[in-house]
């Protein structure tokens, strides 16, 4: 598995680096976030890496040239602005998971397995779809009424989700445990924040509603015109 990490603090960085080459990735490190993007746009990476503030260019700006690429890249921001209004701006930006340092190194393995975990245990071949929503495994692609749509892998593997259990009430902790993989503050609005951005993409400007929320209890994605 190959990781690009984009970190300017040496100590940091060197640490990161080497915990992760005795766990068997392979690492490229970037110091600055000009070369940071260089590689990331230059080179397939299982997953990236990335602090925030950095010099020539910040985390945000890189994440967000990243998915301009329209690349499917796992992104882990790993920062020391840890406010919930930090980590939204960090989410709605591109990326798939958000860290913040101080940090131990047990639970950045624990998501990067998670992360890229959701991409391997999706079944290749597969067809989902729901109404006029389908989403392609060979493909990596996901349309509604035929128009393509561009998820984060996050947003992805949620979705992925969410159609396997179509029709099917799903709890926070339904979606921990089966997209996450990790434990976090299942009392935060993170997983809010990531049904709004699927519905933002496959419900704001289509019809029916797909992604419907039950006060309570959870989230489900169905048809109700069909129901």
């Amino acid at each position: 598995m190959k990781i690009l990490l984009i970190e300017d603090e040496p100590k940091v960085a060197s640490f990161i680096k080497k915990g992760l080459e005795e766990q068997s990735y392979e690492v490229d490190l970037a110091y600055d976030g000009f070369f940071g993007v260089k590689l990331a746009l230059q080179h397939d990476y299982d997953l990236i890496i990335l602090d925030i503030i950095l010099p020539n260019a910040s985390g945000l700006d890189i994440c967000r040239q990243i998915r301009k690429q329209n690349l499917s890249v796992s992104i882990l921001m790993l920062t020391a602005l840890g406010t919930t209004d930090d980590k939204i701006v960090g989410l709605d930006a591109g990326a798939d998971d958000y860290l913040t340092k101080p940090f131990e190194f047990k639970e950045l393995l624990a998501r990067i397995r998670a992360l890229t975990r959701r991409s391997a245990d999706i079944t290749p071949g597969e067809k989902l779809n729901l109404s006029d929503l389908e989403m392609d495994m060979v493909k990596k692609t996901v349309t509604r009424a035929g128009q393509q749509i561009t998820l984060t892998a996050r947003e992805f593997s949620l979705l992925y989700y969410l159609l396997r259990n179509k029709g099917r009430v799903v709890s926070r902790v339904d979606i921990v445990e089966n997209v996450w993989e990790t434990s976090f503050d299942t009392g935060s609005n993170v997983i809010d924040v990531y049904i709004n951005f699927l519905r933002k993409k496959i419900d704001k400007n289509f019809s029916p509603k797909l992604i419907h929320t039950l006060v309570g209890m959870g989230y489900v994605l169905k048809d109700d015109g069909a129901a």
